[in-house]
Formats: C-alpha cells, sequence, structure tokens
C-alpha cells in the first residue's frame, strides 16, 4: 500500500500525501530503508508520521482486525501470490501491531473526508486514483 501511495505523490505533486506508521520511530525507519527505491520515500508532498500509540488510527475507526481479517484463507492466498510476483512479503513486527487494521482517507482542502478506503482483510488495497478524483470533485 505505501509503495502505491508513494507512486500517487509522485504522480500528483499538488496533492498532500500522508502516510502513518503505526510502528516507533527506529522501527519505521528501517522499514522505509528495506522499502526498494529509498529516495522515492522522500518527495516534498509525502510526509511520513509515526503514530506508535494508534491515535489517529483510532481517530478514523482504525482498530484491532479480527482473525479472519488477517488469517482469512483468501487473503493469505493473495499474500502469497503478492510475495512470489512481487517480492513483497511480511516482516516481522518489531513494533507496533500485526492485528492493527489500515485504511487510507482523502480529506479535501476544507478537512472533510471524502473519500475513505478501510481495510477489510489484510491483504486489501485501496484504489489511489478512486480516492483522488473523488477529492477533487469537493
Amino acid at each position: 500500500t505505501f509503495l502505491n501511495l508513494r507512486d500517487a505523490a509522485a504522480a500528483n505533486p499538488d496533492v498532500q500525501f500522508i502516510a502513518v506508521s503505526h510502528s516507533d520511530q527506529g522501527s519505521t525507519d528501517r522499514w522505509l530503508a528495506a522499502l526498494p527505491d529509498t529516495p522515492k520515500n522522500t518527495q516534498p508532498n509525502l510526509q511520513i508520521v509515526v503514530d506508535a500509540e494508534r491515535e489517529a488510527y483510532a481517530a478514523y475507526g482504525l482498530g484491532i482486525s479480527s482473525f479472519l481479517h488477517v488469517l482469512s484463507p483468501a487473503g493469505l492466498s493473495n499474500l502469497n501470490k503478492l510475495g512470489k510476483e512481487e517480492g513483497i512479503w511480511n516482516r516481522p513486527t518489531e513494533s507496533g501491531n500485526r492485528w492493527q487494521t489500515g485504511g487510507n482517507f482523502g480529506v479535501d482542502k476544507n478537512g472533510i473526508v471524502q473519500w475513505s478506503g478501510k481495510h477489510q482483510r489484510a491483504d486489501e488495497m485501496s484504489d489511489f486514483k478512486e480516492g483522488l478524483s473523488l477529492v477533487a470533485a469537493h
């Protein structure tokens, strides 16, 4: 998801993007350094916020997931496919919480959420093009 967000930020330099990590700063820094094309992590319109207490997650209704959110057969199959096809595998969790649900939100210039993409399964990816178009329409 972060790689897709990073690509969306590069393609839309007039839009501000914020990635929120539920790990501590050191773990977040090591995770970012392990990603491909690390220079793309430092774009002027891409901010990375550490929220180890998960206050922002809670404010947007993203709590701890269920067993099926993380370990559904379809989700595990898709995660395995992602690993085999794109080389993206789960890593050990240094900090944060493996069970934290994820999501993406598009907020307009007035601070109103115009798009929300709360993930229903661990393998779900949000459509940033859809989010951008919904926010731009307002």
